[in-house]
């Protein structure tokens, strides 16, 4: 994926609402996916695309407790571990 086209989704869709531009609530996101997304919970986006939520857990540690801890359930426990392994800065297999 080329950096230069990454954009920003909104977890929680604005719909307008500038108090969703806080960075608890933003993600970077590929542009398949943020079409993919469109104005989606970010439950049903998750729901939909559970490959997804590994990434949330790897990426996200910005995001709310209540936003991982979903994404945590929906990932499973092994890519929940995997993530937490990942970061951690002394874990010497970095992917």
């Amino acid at each position: 994926m080329d950096p230069d086209l990454i954009t920003l989704d909104h977890a929680t869709p604005r719909r307008g609402k500038t108090a969703y531009d806080r960075r608890d609530n933003l993600l970077l996101c590929c542009p398949e996916c943020n079409a993919k997304k469109r104005d989606q919970s970010f439950l049903a986006f998750l729901l939909h695309h559970r490959e997804r939520a590994a990434n949330v857990l790897r990426y996200g540690q910005h995001l709310s407790p209540m936003l991982l801890h979903m994404a945590k359930e929906i990932a499973g426990p092994d890519a929940a571990a995997r993530a937490e392994r990942l970061a951690d800065p002394d874990y010497p297999y970095a992917d």
